[in-house]
C-alpha cells in the first residue's frame, strides 16, 4: 500500500475544533513535526480537512 508524509507546516491555533481535532488524530501537535500513514481514504480525506495546515509527500 502506498505511504504518504505528512508534516504540519501551519499552527492550529485560531482554528475551528474540528480541525485541531483532525490534526491530534493524525498524530500531529507541533509544526515540522513529520508522521507516516497509509494512504487509505479515511487518511486521506483527513488530510483533506486539513490541507492548509499540512504538507503531503507520497512515500514509494
Amino acid at each position: 500500500m502506498t505511504k504518504i508524509k505528512v508534516t504540519q507546516v501551519r499552527s492550529k491555533i485560531r482554528r475551528p475544533q474540528n480541525q485541531k481535532r483532525t490534526l491530534e488524530a493524525l498524530g500531529l501537535h507541533k509544526i515540522n513535526q513529520v508522521v507516516e500513514h497509509d494512504a487509505t481514504p479515511t487518511i486521506i480525506g483527513m488530510v483533506n480537512t486539513v490541507k492548509h495546515l499540512v504538507s503531503i509527500e507520497e512515500i514509494k
